[in-house]
């Protein structure tokens, strides 16, 4: 049987790519070494942050399924940076692990044009340029007319255990050796190596919760999707799991000189680890040696689960061995007694130097092959199903014969943020999305997210005209909502003027309409920070001229008047565009300059009238 897409991999990356791809016709099949792991949470038990929470939302304006299936499942919501204006709030949820690997596998089996293998991929047949066949450990081989790479941390995985190590993906699961070999030695792609790592669980009953500082839920209601939940999957169309709060601890002088006293004993500190770790995500041992005079570090107790008491200690991830693992976590207040379910490890796998994609996620040398998640460099569950989603739409595009390929720009949402600096930055960090990576961040609020990318969603063909319909509501309401004030007076002024100014308090004012919270926010968002929003806009408008300006795949960029190194790097990303070119580091202003010179008279190099922009 021929299939138009064929995803490798299960993880939070091959779901959005597989549900992407069937939902837009593609016949599509999803190869995973276990069904039962399928979207399986396999470091902290939670969805969003800083920066992936309005990755979540985003997702979810275009179709995707993490925030749906985040919302089935929340055990504990959080707005995080509620102090810090609109641009940084940025929504979290505890998840129960479990349920909602459950639901995510449920909603993968009744998706229609979608087929589940649990089978280990172990090799790519290639024709030329392209891939036309996946063959499988069983002796399977599955032909197809695209295929997509979201194999996370499989790729050569080596779990660390203090001096120990395995072999692994992760815990519990093989690793992917054969098609580690298969991207290195038949695909000719450049590799290297990335670590990262997940801290002990540790049994609720064990635990002395009255010596920890205590976090409530939020009782607000808020979630992460736009749209209702489903209502035909059974055990998961109610909104609201029994929720459950957080705890906090500290770790302390004694900590520290338990994990200071046994670096000697820590694979990366003892030569055993070559791969480069995440600098904002480091393990404890990392802590102590980076910053020693720092007397204590968070360590949150997040819940794993409604049906488990199992609990995740967030903050103190290690690789130290075991005996020393239960030294570390019994000094920490509220854990003396502390009993250690699942061991801390870290795991080092293989990635490809995304400067080996462009913007659409598929591989330059091999355009019928896209990749997402963890092998292009990023760290996160919500950083893999972003990219998971455009790989879906573009394979699926690609298989059916329709171009342009779906991308999208910096300044229309933070997937756009994170593929651009993967397509021209230097990855050698496991990358992780934050609000400071977006220039313009205060118009990519998680707060707008649909109204940045729902009608993109359903141009592509993932969202239905109800929710255009409900968008063209809301839209009209804020339009409404801002006249009304606009021709209210109050205190010699009208009431939009007043609402400008931060210590205006709308509430106190009795005779003043009231309005949709939904629309309110957003009225106010508008008032307060709309000449900010403005100024971005002008500088996006800006970056979107040099986004417009093409550079032809086989351009030759040893120009005279370039430097050594704007030439190799140049030449090594191929910028697809001169904005992608200026992004690129050790790119001068007076390069790019004279690159655009040089374009304007290199034909295939403007935009020609009729060229069909993105959908």
């Amino acid at each position: 049987m021929k299939f138009d897409v064929i995803v490798i991999g299960g993880g939070h990356a091959g779901c959005e790519a597989a549900l992407a791809a069937a939902r837009l016709g593609a016949q599509t099949l999803l190869l995973t070494l276990n069904n039962d792991h399928i979207a399986q949470m396999s470091c902290n038990p939670a969805i969003g942050g800083v920066g992936k929470g309005q990755l979540v939302r985003e997702i979810d304006a275009l179709g995707g399924e993490m925030a749906q299936n985040a919302d089935a499942t929340t055990i504990q919501f959080r707005m995080l940076n509620d102090s810090r204006g609109a641009a940084a709030l940025s929504p979290r949820a505890q998840c129960d692990r479990d349920l909602y690997q459950k639901r995510m596998k449920l909603v993968l089996e009744r998706q229609p044009n979608l087929m589940i293998q649990q089978a280990e991929a172990t090799g790519l047949v290639t024709e030329q340029n392209r891939i036309t066949a996946v063959t499988t450990a069983f002796g399977d081989r599955w032909e197809c007319r695209t295929a997509i790479i979201c194999t996370g941390t499989f790729l050569d995985g080596k779990l660390h255990y203090g001096m120990q190590s395995f072999p692994g993906g992760r815990a519990g699961d093989a690793a992917a050796n054969a098609f580690a070999r298969t991207i290195r030695e038949d695909l000719k792609l450049e590799t290297a190596r990335l670590k990262t790592g997940t801290p002990v669980r540790v049994l609720g009953k064990t635990i002395d919760f009255d010596s920890l500082d205590f976090q409530a839920p939020d009782t607000t209601g808020k979630v992460f999707s736009f749209r209702p939940l489903p209502t035909d999957l059974p055990l998961f169309s109610s909104l609201r799991l029994d929720q459950r709060p957080c705890f906090l601890t500290y770790s302390n002088e004694e900590t520290a000189r338990i994990a200071r006293d046994n670096l000697d004993q820590a694979p990366m500190y003892a030569g055993r680890i070559h791969a480069t770790g995440a600098r904002y995500c480091p393990s404890f041992e990392d802590k102590v040696v980076r910053f020693p005079d720092r007397l204590r570090h968070h360590v949150y107790l997040e819940p794993e689960g409604i049906t488990t008491d199992e609990y995740y200690l967030n903050g103190i991830s290690t690789s130290l061995p075991p005996a020393i693992q239960w030294q570390l976590i019994r000094t920490l207040p509220g854990l003396a007694a502390a009993h250690i379910s699942r061991y801390a490890y870290a795991i080092e796998y293989d990635f490809v130097f995304p400067h080996q994609i462009d913007a659409s996620l598929a591989v330059r040398r091999w355009p019928n092959l896209f990749l997402a998640g963890q092998i292009n460099g990023t760290s996160g569950y919500e950083e893999a199903a972003a990219q998971g989603l455009i790989a879906g739409v573009n394979a699926a595009r690609q298989a059916a014969g329709l171009t342009p390929p779906v991308t999208i720009g910096r300044d229309q949402a933070y997937v756009g943020v994170m593929i651009d600096d993967l397509v021209t930055k230097d990855i050698v960090e496991p990358y992780r999305l934050f609000t400071s990576r977006a220039e313009y961040r205060l118009s990519l609020r998680q707060d707008n997210a649909d109204r940045r990318l729902t009608r993109l969603g359903h141009a592509i063909g993932l969202v239905p005209s109800s929710e255009v319909d409900r968008l063209d509501q809301l839209e009209r309401d804020i339009d409404d909502a801002i006249r009304q004030l606009q021709s209210i007076r109050l205190e010699g002024r009208s009431a939009w003027e007043l609402l400008h100014h931060p210590d205006f308090v709308y509430e106190r004012h009795a005779n003043l309409p009231t309005f949709p919270p939904r629309v309110m926010e957003q009225v106010v968002i508008a008032a307060r920070y709309g000449g900010y929003i403005e100024r971005q806009e002008r500088q996006a408008q800006a970056m979107r001229s040099l986004d417009a300006c093409p550079i032809p795949p086989d351009f030759d960029f040893n120009l005279p008047g370039l430097s050594v190194e704007a030439i190799a790097k140049l030449s090594k990303r191929q910028p697809a565009t001169l904005g992608q070119a200026s992004r690129i580091d050790g790119v001068t202003p007076a390069e790019l300059a004279l690159l655009q010179v040089r374009l304007k008279t290199t034909p295939g190099s403007r935009r020609h009238p009729g060229d069909e922009p993105s959908p």
